[in-house]
């Protein structure tokens, strides 16, 4: 197996967003690109990521790829990547050979790992509400919301007028409020309530993309999608089902 990214920063901030939900993955190539998608220890949250073949600039591997990594000293070698570096990793045998190109060619290796773990498949889930918004709105609404409390709510209402709605409450609240003009609702009324210590890790992903998607229904899983033409990043969070304050 050899590829190479000409822009590897993608990769890199994903491996990053990653190694905070789970420690070792199954890395998958195929002939439609890389897939990584695990859950978490806990059983809370699960995630997928998705580079497309078109994003390589050199795509050569056999049927099928499977790489056992440890994301943590992954991470820690994809961040010597500069903004001008380009990177190419190449399987031998049981290493994984990566070399970062820029005025100096510089390389790493990484002892791959056997991971017995099940291979883990996105669910396939229905959802009452689809908001599509701008991810800087949502990452603002979220913070907002960690200042006051561990977890905050997701509300569809319909009165007039559809409004989706970001709040959390405690002794003090927050609260955000999105009308037709600042998000694209299509949704019927519904609420749900989620951990903002994860949410707070998903929207690193945000940060990648310049709008955001949310899918959830009452009480049941949200999924959290960030997509461009280069990547895309999904993340399912199981829901706080529990009385509020």
């Amino acid at each position: 197996m050899l590829i190479k990214l000409d822009t590897p920063q993608v990769l890199s901030r994903a491996i990053e967003i990653i190694s905070e939900l789970v420690l070792e993955v199954k890395i998958k190539f195929n002939e439609f690109g890389m897939n990584i998608t695990a859950i978490d220890p806990a059983n809370v949250a699960m995630v997928e990521f998705k580079l497309p073949k078109s994003a390589f600039s050199q795509f050569d591997i056999r049927d099928n790829e499977v790489l056992g990594v440890n994301l943590d000293n992954l991470k820690k070698i994809l961040k010597r990547c500069g903004s001008k570096s380009s990177l190419v990793l190449e399987r031998k045998d049981g290493v994984l050979n990566i070399y970062i190109q820029d005025r100096v060619k510089r390389s790493f290796s990484l002892s791959l790992i056997d991971i017995d773990s099940e291979d883990k498949e996105m669910p396939a889930l229905e959802f009452a509400a689809k908001i599509d918004m701008n991810s800087i709105d949502l990452i603002d609404s979220i913070e907002d919301c960690s200042v006051v409390s561990d977890a905050c709510s997701f509300i569809v209402e319909e009165n007039e007028s559809k409004k989706f709605i970001i709040e959390a409450k405690g002794l003090n609240s927050a609260r955000a409020e999105f009308s037709g003009d600042e998000a694209i609702i299509s949704a019927e009324p519904c609420k749900a309530r989620y951990s903002l210590e994860y949410l707070q890790k998903f929207l690193k992903g945000a940060k990648l993309v310049e709008r955001s998607i949310l899918k959830f229904s009452s009480d049941h899983p949200l999924r959290l999608e960030f997509k461009n033409p280069h990547m895309e990043l999904n993340f399912v969070l199981a829901p706080r089902v529990e009385t509020e304050d």
